[in-house]
């Protein structure tokens, strides 16, 4: 076990049971104060290597590996068409990444020697910052410098709205700093509660056996809680992905002639989602 700065049971990993050895070289030093660095840099890497991988790999009749590549992607691709619409494959590769990355980040707290990133505030924080500015960006690019800024001011359409863009502008711009805000709070949250909780189980599997003496180990009372991880890890990581595509979706412009083909298309793909 090894205690957070914050006095809350966490699981030790690698990094942490490296420092516990070797205290005060500067190496081990800077890896246990970066260590979320560290493991979220490791996804990447792996990330990295898998898609250079499978995109070497590809064969006109596909193996099961091919095929398991291909129903994620697919499956993500219906998500993010079936919020937005017809603007939707244009964002798939985005999203896919963010939700695809962030599941990472939950599930390496369930694995033995590694840590979950996205129990720390930083890591999500990252994360709302790189999705706010691809928002903004989007919505820039779709709707130009005048048309960004009209959204801002609220899309006013008769006097009442002129007259409210005072109150509006602020508040606009306010909203498009809490949403991405509330995205990484909310993955925070979820995740460091979660780390917590495996923490104090693992803890009292220790404690129950230590009638026979110190032990690094004890009842593993934190499996079943560890097995709902894989769920929540899952959820948590849909939830933000789906969100950031919900945000993407009010920068997009919603022209007459297409707006009712884009509800009905949401409606479906809302309707077929698991």
């Amino acid at each position: 076990m090894a205690e957070a700065h914050n006095a809350t049971p966490e699981v030790a990993n690698i990094i942490s049971l490296l420092h516990e050895l070797f205290k005060g070289n500067s190496i081990v030093e800077f890896l246990h104060h970066n260590e979320n660095a560290f493991f979220s840099g490791l996804i990447i890497i792996a990330l990295a290597i898998f898609a250079r991988f499978a995109a070497r790999h590809r064969a006109m009749m596909p193996g099961k590996w091919q095929n398991f590549v291909e129903m994620v992607m697919e499956s993500l691709d219906n998500i993010t068409h079936g919020v937005l619409g017809h603007h939707g494959r244009a964002f798939t590769p985005f999203i896919g990444t963010l939700f695809i990355y962030i599941f990472l980040l939950n599930i390496c707290g369930i694995i033995p020697g590694l840590k979950a990133p996205s129990s720390n505030l930083n890591t999500t924080v990252g994360l709302a910052i790189t999705v706010f500015f691809y928002v903004q960006y989007t919505g820039i690019k779709r709707n130009g410098i005048g048309g960004y800024f009209f959204h801002l001011l609220g899309n006013p359409k008769d006097i009442t709205g002129y007259c409210f863009i005072p109150l509006m502008f602020p508040l606009h711009v306010v909203e498009e700093f809490i949403k991405p805000m509330s995205l990484s709070l909310r993955l925070f949250g979820n995740m460091f509660g979660e780390d917590a909780l495996i923490g104090v189980f693992v803890s009292l599997g220790i404690v129950a056996l230590s009638f026979i003496g110190k032990t690094p180990v004890g009842i593993p009372f934190q499996i079943p809680f560890m097995l709902l991880a894989i769920i929540t890890s899952v959820i948590q990581a849909l939830v933000f992905s789906m969100l950031s595509t919900i945000y993407i979706m009010t920068m997009l412009p919603h022209d007459e002639e297409h707006y009712k083909d884009e509800v009905e298309e949401r409606e479906e793909g809302v309707a077929s989602w698991p």
